[in-house]
């Protein structure tokens, strides 16, 4: 843009800057009446004949004045896009001279960028770098030799486009006013308010501000003037700095759509967030005002103001992300992983508590006007997108210029910037600042509210940069803002998975990592382990954003569960366990143990019931202990040392998996029903998803059909292994089958609820792992034959069935690694205790070299496992189980793989003595299993990975207490004394190796 400013001089204005002093301000305009920048726009034309002059004379009026000086100065525009060059290209200015018919030498040219100040001055064309506005507009006063002092700061002459009849507006003020005034109205336009159009207006003594919606024909809730009237009428009797509104006038006879007008307040607007020119404590006191005024926004009493129907109450942030999605959707022109991502991330992370305030929807700096001489907001402007909604989205956006660089194109940023040094705080220290003014705890969940409001301008980018498409925008500048869109998704994808991958962000600096190597040591007691970060074990150690790799650093109330589970494995779990092992071999096997019932109701008692749930399902802990994933982990683990822990704790599969289920997804209905009876321990439940002609490890596969018929969901299929499906206390089957085999992939499976009682179930025969029945819940191969199910038990709707397994899954992969790393230690435990009392060749077996190997290499193997599981929960904590995919598909496959190496090298030392178990093939498949005889039985699913098999051996020691009593070592003996085990055991893809007679 051209604007003609003095004899024979040109000033080039970049499109982008805006000078904050572009006409001149004398004393005379003011005594005079007469439009501010008047005179400066006089000087153009000089001389004694010229309209300046003329005027002076009162040769003419003001209005002729006006007149022939547009005439003499009209404004000049080259746009880029329409003449197909831009700069820094020569040709460009060349074109802008001869438009305006003047000499290199008599122009001058203001750009923040080297290469178009370069071009410009090799054409001899006077030139300004534009670093900082106010030094600018110096170094432009010194060449044209005279002061650019504006009355009204940021406006400009109304542009053609814009203007509205004077006469019509100047009656309506005079009458609202109660006025008659001598002299003329004056009108110029502000730079900002590009959406609702904005005005300066002048009458008599009145400073007033005209906001009006745009011409044109408008979407219904589009440029709401009314609402902006009636916010800022509300907030200002509330105590809230805005401009005093003095009417709203929705006659479009007046100025040709609706506006409101408010009262003209005179301050400063800082544009530069680093705010240049200013000492420290200076810019301290400035944006604790901005934060003191955000609070107070905030804390609007909504039913005193009379804004409770000002918006919708709750889901605020579920609707405007859902809203951001179809607005990115709408205008998307090419895949942008980040925001495909964020577009899967953010509605399954929503805040689960959410406040309910006025919310500024652009509250920023450059929006807030400041007394020119304190750090006093005198009023917050720009209300356009004001609602009722969550108030950290406010704090969040506030914030964003903090991750910006201070050459961004859109607004300068502070990420580059000595926020130290200049004595402004950081975005943490202003969340921290927002939290202590409202009185409310720290926001644990920020990162979140950054990731939306990033991933919001991301959204608004792209659909700029599709407008720019269409020819309203230069090449560069399209390919620009296409860039700028993928650089601020990746900013808010950092943030969405930013705590996950920083692991050791919150640990304490100034403290050395340490580690006793516990578990190491041979001369400790078997299955300890204790190895911690630091000495601090506050809560604020356990916080997501560490990840906790000892029991030691857990919160003190997991670390007083975890102990709590300790003593009661060690007082109950291991002594029964022999009792527990005849049991389920004895021809009452699938009755369920009586012994199994009464350890349940003692847990029960001592609070360690229904520990699984992550605290991201059950937020209020109104179904479990309100654990993280890897909080719980670590439990996990203790359970694992024993194959009937979580059944006594009521933690065991699949009733955690399908109980997380209806946590998740159920209907109050389906909770009531289902729910309540499974998180009481009084039912147990299958999941009926695998089937025998199908790799049903891909959810996609399943075959089984769902077909709607007169109310109901008509169920037929083939399935087996369903784990407890055989017990006579599983009343639910959770079943997985197509709807619509028509639809995209993923949208073909629904899952519905199942009573066991319904008709049309039959279970064909129990399958068997190489001779292990599981009894009494068993794994069991069954057929749905016409089994007809109301159409109520379906779980979120049809095609949501992928959707749903794979919510399902993540936690309880957790658990299953963890089991299995417990149950290594127990083996690698009863190893070491072994070595030290048994001999060989001369000397104990704990001399010998290859054993020795052997130990360290196990517990390398089990550290290495333990890391990776814990990595994964703790991904899942923060970023949620989708993201982390590829941490819990690492762990499936590492941990399994694990447990058959440590156990096959603990055979290697331990079956001299003859106890073994016996194990046949399995049945139908190869699906592999682990036995031992204290029952530590190892039943993961290795079916993707083939490594060596081997059996587990008779402890003679307990891992967590020392030796196991003489008594159940003899019994066993006798029980098992004349198993004979077969000396080797091929398998297509897998070998078995077993020792002993």
């Amino acid at each position: 843009m051209v604007i003609t400013l003095f004899p024979k001089l040109q000033l080039f204005v970049h499109i982008s800057f805006h000078l904050p002093c572009v006409s001149l301000l004398v004393e005379w305009e003011v005594q005079n009446h007469i439009p501010s920048g008047t005179i400066v726009k006089a000087l153009i034309s000089g001389g004694e004949n010229g309209p300046w002059m003329k005027f002076m004379r009162a040769e003419i009026t003001t209005e002729d004045f006006l007149q022939e000086f547009g005439r003499l100065c009209p404004e000049i525009v080259v746009e880029s896009c329409l003449e197909g060059v831009c700069k820094p290209d020569p040709r460009m200015y060349k074109l802008c001279l001869e438009r305006l018919g003047w000499q290199p030498s008599e122009s001058i040219f203001l750009d923040d960028l080297g290469p178009n100040l370069k071009a410009a001055a090799g054409l001899g064309i006077h030139t300004i770098k534009v670093d900082d506005p106010e030094t600018a507009v110096k170094e432009l006063e010194t060449l044209l030799g005279f002061p650019l002092r504006m009355a009204v700061p940021n406006t400009r002459p109304v542009r053609k486009t814009m203007e509205i009849p004077k006469d019509a507006l100047e009656k309506y003020l005079k009458d609202l006013l109660g006025i008659q005034p001598t002299g003329p109205l004056e009108l110029l336009q502000f730079d900002h308010g590009q959406s609702n159009p904005t005005y300066y207006v002048k009458l008599a003594n009145h400073q007033l501000v005209l906001r009006k919606k745009p011409p044109g024909t408008l979407l219904p809730s589009a440029h709401a003037v009314e609402r902006e009237f009636r916010i800022m009428k509300a907030l200002g009797n509330a105590g809230v700095p805005v401009p005093k509104v003095l009417d709203l006038c929705e006659d479009s006879s007046v100025v040709g759509t609706p506006f409101y007008l408010m009262e003209y307040c005179p301050g400063l607007i800082y544009k530069d967030p680093s705010l240049p020119g200013l000492e420290p404590s200076q810019r301290r006191a400035i944006y604790t005002a901005m934060n003191r005024v955000l609070c107070k926004i905030h804390s609007v009493d909504l039913k005193a103001a009379g804004l409770e129907d000002y918006g919708k109450h709750g889901d605020y942030l579920a609707r405007q992300v859902q809203t951001w999605i179809k607005q990115y959707r709408a205008s998307e022109t090419s895949t942008i992983p980040a925001m495909e991502r964020l577009i899967e991330w953010l509605p399954l992370h929503l805040p689960r508590q959410q406040r309910t305030t006025v919310v500024h929807g652009d509250f920023r700096l450059d929006n807030l006007l400041f007394h020119p001489e304190t750090a006093e907001v005198l009023a917050v402007l720009d209300w356009e997108l004001s609602t009722l909604g969550d108030p950290l989205a406010d704090v969040a956006y506030n914030c964003l210029a903090h991750y910006l660089p201070s050459g961004f194109p859109i607004q300068p940023g502070l990420s580059d910037c000595d926020l130290t040094e200049l004595g402004i705080p950081t975005a943490e220290d202003y969340f921290r600042m927002y939290c202590l003014h409202m009185g409310i705890p720290p926001i644990e969940n920020w990162n979140f509210y950054m990731a939306f409001s990033f991933f919001r301008i991301a959204a608004i980018l792209q659909g700029v940069y599709k407008r720019s498409l269409t020819g309203q925008a230069s090449s560069a500048t399209a390919k620009q803002t296409e860039k700028l869109t993928e650089f601020m998704s990746n900013l808010a994808w950092d943030f969405a998975i930013k705590e996950g991958f920083q692991i050791f962000k919150e640990m304490p600096a100034t403290k050395p990592l340490m580690r006793s190597h516990h578990t190491w040591s041979l001369l400790r007691t078997p299955g300890t382990r204790s190895y911690v970060t630091s000495t601090d074990s506050s809560p604020a150690h356990a916080s997501k954003g560490a990840l906790i790799f000892s029991p030691e650093g857990l919160p003190h109330r997991v670390r007083e569960l975890y102990q709590k589970l300790k003593e009661f494995m060690e007082r109950h779990v291991y002594p029964a366990e022999p009792e527990l092992q005849r049991h389920q071999v004895s021809a009452e096997r699938w009755t369920p143990s009586p012994l199994v019932e009464d350890l349940k109701e003692k847990a029960k008692a001592e609070g360690l019931w229904n520990l699984f749930l992550p605290l991201e399902t059950d937020p209020k802990k109104k179904y479990g202990a309100g654990l993280t994933n890897m909080e719980y982990a670590h439990l996990c683990e203790v359970m694992g040392t024993s194959p009937y822990a979580p059944e006594i704790f009521n933690c065991s599969a699949p009733d955690t998996g399908n109980m997380e289920l209806l946590v998740r997804y159920g209907t109050e209905e389906q909770k009531a029903r289902w729910l309540i009876p499974l998180l009481e321990g009084k039912a147990r439940s299958c999941f009926a998803m695998t089937e025998p002609q199908v790799a049903s490890s891909d959810a996609t596969n399943i075959e089984s059909s769902i077909r709607e018929e007169d109310g109901f969901y008509v169920i037929n299929g083939h399935k087996w292994w369903i784990t407890g499906i055989l017990d006579p206390r599983c009343q639910l089957c959770v079943f997985m089958g197509k709807t619509d085999p028509h639809a995209p992939r993923h949208q073909q499976q629904s899952i519905l609820l199942v009573p066991m009682d319904t008709p049309g179930i039959k279970i064909i025969r129990p399958l068997t792992v190489y001779g292990l029945e599981d009894a009494p819940g068993g794994h069991g191969e069954v057929l749905f034959e016409q089994v007809r199910v109301p159409k109520e038990n379906i779980i979120l709707g049809p095609g949501r069935g992928f959707e749903i397994a794979q919510g399902r899954l993540g936690p309880g992969r957790i658990h299953h690694c963890m089991r299995l790393i417990g149950c290594s230690e127990r083996a690698l435990a009863l190893v070491k205790a072994r070595v030290k009392s048994r001999v060989a060749f001369g000397k104990p077996l704990v001399e010998q070299g290859t054993v020795l190997a052997d130990i360290a290499l196990s517990r390398v193997e089990i550290e290495q496992a333990r890391l990776l599981v814990l990595k994964a929960a703790h991904v899942m904590d923060v970023v949620g189980n989708k993201a982390a995919a590829l941490d819990i598909a690492m762990i499936k496959m590492v941990a399994p793989s694990m447990a058959s190496r440590v156990i096959d090298r603990a055979i290697q030392v331990s079956t001299d003595d003859g106890s073994l178990v016996l194990l046949n093939h399995s049945q139908d498949s190869k699906f592999l299993s682990f036995s031992c005889p204290t029952s530590c039985k190892l039943t993961a699913a290795l079916c993707c990975t083939p490594p060596i098999m081997t059996v587990l051996f008779l402890p003679r020691y307990n891992p967590m207490r020392g030796p196991i009593p003489a008594s159940i070592l003899n019994t066993w003996k006798q029980k098992h004394s004349k198993v004979i085990c077969p000396r080797s055991l091929s398998l297509q893809g897998a070998e078995l190796r077993f020792w002993g007679t």
